[in-house]
């Protein structure tokens, strides 16, 4: 038996992901809680039709962070180039050395992005589907939602008591610690209510960044691991569970392409000067409003 979901269904779900993956507000979160609160039941997290399009969405999503961030990119992918050429006259030993002068800025960028996503790229294949099984309901999403806000509101509270005079570190400052414990958070994000943006700034933030660094590198991270999660399921869409789904999958990969791209050209512009309160205080209501809901 295939399921369908309706255009409008794919438009707007498409929307959503494409503005709540970048938001710290959780896309799977949303994606659990907005068919729950709008009656769709066709569309339960755990059904495998509904995750091969969640699977193009999170795929449109990450196009969208690509095309923003492309000019770091090209300037990643020429600073590896530079990096290994260098290591044929210093040796392979060069290219395990992060610091220092004759370090491409770029290619230690690419390093510590390699290192963040690992953790949640072991987790993930290992977990994700027990975790989406487990949890993704209405109540857990909520649940996890409101302890979402929770952990931005206190990350804000951390960083106010510590004062304005704390001196802030740029992403190229940090250590492979800070960049494991950085991207070892989007663990949490497994769980659906949790926003992977969120805590992956959370634990930037108490490790010495701004938020507009913060933020960079916190979209920098997840495009990898966004779109080799997408990649990695995709061939789903062409098989049996991709039956009555693919034109709608498309439009909802497109609607999250342009969602992700407007949402990651405003959040990065808000962080320059704000913070993550408003999205904590976001979390926190919708997450109690809808544990009474679902209770």
């Amino acid at each position: 038996m295939h399921a369908t979901i309706s255009l409008l269904q794919a438009i707007v779900l498409g929307l959503v992901q494409g503005l709540t993956e970048l938001f710290p507000i959780s896309s799977l979160g949303h994606g659990v809680l907005i068919p729950a609160l709008l009656g769709w039941n066709n569309l339960a997290a755990n059904t495998n039709f509904f995750l091969v399009f969640l699977v193009g969405t999170h795929v449109g999503t990450a196009i969208g962070l690509l095309f923003y961030y492309r000019a770091t990119w090209f300037s990643i992918i020429q600073g590896v180039g530079r990096q290994l050429s260098q290591s044929r006259q210093q040796g392979l030993s060069s290219l395990w050395r992060l610091n220092g002068d004759s370090v491409n800025p770029y290619y230690r960028l690419f390093v510590m992005l390699l290192i963040g996503t690992i953790p949640v790229g072991l987790v993930g294949v290992v977990f994700e589907h027990k975790l989406r099984t487990l949890f993704a309901k209405p109540l857990d999403a909520a649940i996890f939602l409101t302890l979402n806000g929770f952990i931005l509101l206190f990350a804000e509270y951390l960083r106010k008591s510590r004062g304005r005079h704390v001196s802030e570190k740029s992403v190229n400052q940090l250590r492979t610690s800070n960049v494991l414990l950085i991207g070892g958070s989007q663990i949490l994000a497994l769980f659906a209510g949790v926003s992977r943006s969120g805590v992956t700034m959370v634990t930037g933030l108490t490790n010495g960044l701004s938020h507009e660094e913060a933020a960079n590198f916190s979209f920098l991270l997840a495009t990898p691991v966004i779109l080799l999660a997408g990649l990695y399921k995709l061939p789903s869409l062409f098989g049996a569970l991709g039956q009555g789904v693919r034109t709608q999958t498309l439009i909802g990969a497109l609607c999250a392409l342009v969602a992700s791209y407007i949402s990651v050209r405003f959040l990065t512009k808000w962080f320059t000067t704000k913070t993550l309160r408003p999205f904590g205080l976001y979390c926190l209501v919708i997450g109690t409003i809808c544990i009474v809901r679902f209770a």
